[in-house]
């Protein structure tokens, strides 16, 4: 199989949106985000700011390969729940969480604004021109809200009335923000975003990872100390796990490339490449195969579950850096983890990703899709990435 043949990415995506197809729209409002491995729907009362937004990118970028109006009627679709359902004009903030499409949780969270402006700057690169005055109003909230002049990054999370602002301060939030922003730029050309998407890199990418060994750690202080026991005893938190995380060094990478394109430093390039390397030597699978979750501050695996997610992100760095650097190894990288990927990870009966993995590749769960994330954003994201990656060079 040629993994780097555009027609084989393309197939791939038209697989996965293949999977959702029948079933994800709700036609009393947004889409039905809980699947079984076989697409029935489960908990179909059940929505997260994250899945609305990120099945709203899905639709945008299908529409963009494809051309199919069905896509683009179903990211209108999904935009309109947002405004509607999500979106919550009395306090100025998106609910986080929906359960039959009223609030559930109206935590204010940067994670969750981060894909709100991901998908309006998606939705307007796509042509859908009305999405512009909602980017700039979510873009304003997370300035207003979140921003942390002084510091240089984004808090992460505020009370409902955004009267308490939370004393953590994450990574994760701050780099879907910077991949935000690059997606905001590009849809506008409007410098403000480049220049945030900028100030986040160095931030991570440098300042922030020199205090942790060169690699990005998850969790600091309010002072922006390496805070190493956050959640020490729950490395398996869905959104803030504890030890360094594979997937996100390698999310870097991808992001730091992106960013070389518009605002090229050898500096970006260059710790891409460290991010990439230290990540796969620690975390790959040398036996089984795969890319483990989680490693500890002294190089040893803290989670050896394998989550799709981590595989996506990594196979679409590996290709970035094969085209920036020249160097054959990193071609051989993309090649590996997709064989490994197409082995266990891909579902060849009802299409789409399998969520995680155990160490012995292993299915943990007969659920597929899970409100919260996994809609496959980052699979057809990572392809899509690639395809773009491989027109511009």
């Amino acid at each position: 199989m040629n993994y780097r043949d555009s027609q084989f990415l393309r197939s791939h995506i038209k697989s996965i949106l293949d999977f959702y197809h029948p079933t994800i729209v709700d036609e009393s409002g947004g889409f039905f985000q809980n699947f079984m491995d076989d697409g029935t729907v489960f908990d179909g009362e059940a929505r997260h700011l994250v899945s609305s937004t990120r099945m709203v990118f899905n639709y945008c970028k299908a529409y963009q390969l494809f051309g199919d109006e069905e896509y683009l009627r179903r990211a209108e679709h999904g935009l309109a729940y947002i405004r509607r359902a999500h979106w919550d004009d009395e306090r100025k903030g998106y609910n986080w969480t929906l359960k039959s499409h009223r609030a559930d949780d109206q935590t204010n969270h940067c994670y969750g604004l981060a894909f709100v402006v991901l998908a309006f700057a998606t939705a307007l690169e796509t042509g859908i021109a009305d999405a512009i005055d909602d980017l700039e109003n979510a873009y304003q909230l997370m300035e207003q809200h979140f921003w942390l002049e002084d510091s240089g990054l984004y808090a992460d999370e505020a009370t409902s009335d955004w009267s308490v602002v939370s004393d953590y301060r994450g990574q994760n939030a701050n780099m879907h923000s910077c991949e935000a922003m690059l997606a905001a730029f590009e849809a506008t050309k409007d410098e403000k975003y480049l220049e945030r998407a900028y100030q986040l890199a160095k931030k991570f990418a440098l300042e922030m990872a020199d205090k942790a060994d060169g690699l990005v750690w998850e969790h600091y202080t309010k002072a922006l100390e390496v805070d190493w026991e956050y959640n020490k005893d729950d490395p398996k938190n869905l959104y803030r796990p504890w030890g360094f995380q594979p997937g996100h060094q390698t999310e870097w990478t991808k992001l730091l490339l992106i960013l070389h394109r518009h605002r090229p430093e050898q500096w970006m390039v260059d710790r891409a490449k460290s991010f990439f390397d230290r990540a796969l030597l620690t975390s790959w699978d040398r036996s089984l195969g795969g890319i483990f979750y989680g490693f500890t501050p002294q190089g040893n695996i803290c989670d050896d579950d394998k989550y799709f997610w981590v595989q996506a992100e990594t196979f679409a760095a590996a290709a970035r850096l094969a085209l920036v650097t020249g160097d054959e190894q990193y071609w051989q990288w993309y090649d590996r983890i997709w064989e490994y990927a197409d082995r266990f990870m891909i579902d060849h009966e009802y299409g789409a990703w399998y969520r995680v993995l155990d160490r012995q590749n292993e299915k943990l769960s007969e659920q597929k899709s899970t409100a919260g994330g996994k809609c496959d954003y980052h699979t057809l994201g990572a392809c899509w990435d690639v395809l773009r990656a491989l027109r511009d060079e």
